[in-house]
């Protein structure tokens, strides 16, 4: 089994206030920002083989969407049944990714260098603890999309550091919703507007310039860095041995 070696490293942490977490994300994307770019190119592409395979096609749909009338049923949709079941496994399986980019974001941070590999850091350290938060906040996040969509703005902010947490203290699932939510509980006001404000940067693209969203969803995972560092401290950097 492969082991970990920690060691301290300077690297700068963000007050608790929404500004400083934000900014600081800013800061920190800089430094990542293309692998950032690659981890979105792969979801793209692992989306795009998907629809191919399953006869889904998103394109059609959204025309037949404009010109229903607001009657368009999605479910009659071609392939959308199979597509959903297996575009949701496919996401499932890439949330390491997501860990991965916030391991990036912390050796640039304590300014250690930074290797492709790193990127899938999350697919050796603590996985299955990844994959089950990943469903289980997946399931928190659908319900609260299901209640007209506001409630997903209010749940949101006691997820949001609980990939770093799995990361960065090796906890199982359970361990990082219950810390992750008891955190976001005690400073509820910063979680919910730093939350909100990174994920409209993170869907900045759509609005700008549609494929733009590559540019910019990674942004979420940095804002989950920060407000950890903010709140729990600057990590030591994990080292992996070979």
């Amino acid at each position: 089994m492969s082991e970990f070696n920690e060691f301290d490293q300077q690297g700068s942490v963000p007050n608790r206030d929404t500004g400083s977490i934000i900014s600081h994300a800013f800061e920190m994307y800089k430094g990542v920002f293309g692998y950032g770019i690659v981890a979105m190119v792969i979801y793209l592409i692992g989306g795009s083989v998907i629809q191919m395979l399953t006869g889904f096609d998103s394109a059609s749909m959204v025309e037949e969407m404009k010109s229903s009338g607001g009657e368009f049923n999605y479910w009659s949709a071609p392939g959308l049944p199979l597509y959903m079941g297996v575009s949701s496994l496919f996401g499932l399986l890439l949330s390491p990714l997501y860990v991965g980019l916030i391991y990036m974001v912390n050796k640039y941070n304590t300014k250690n260098p930074i290797e492709f590999s790193d990127l899938f850091i999350g697919y050796r350290q603590n996985f299955v603890n990844i994959l089950i938060y990943s469903f289980l906040s997946g399931i928190i996040s659908s319900v609260a999309l299901a209640l007209c969509v506001l409630p997903i703005i209010f749940v949101y902010p006691f997820l949001l550091i609980g990939y770093p947490i799995l990361l960065f203290e090796n906890a199982s699932a359970t361990d990082a919703l219950g810390k992750s939510f008891n955190i976001a509980k005690e400073n509820y006001g910063t979680f919910l507007l730093t939350g909100f404000l990174g994920f409209l940067i993170s869907i900045a693209g759509v609005v700008l310039c549609g494929i733009g969203v590559i540019l910019t969803a990674p942004f979420i995972m940095i804002v989950m860095y920060s407000t950890y560092c903010a709140f729990l401290g600057k990590p030591r950097q994990i080292m992996y041995s070979k």
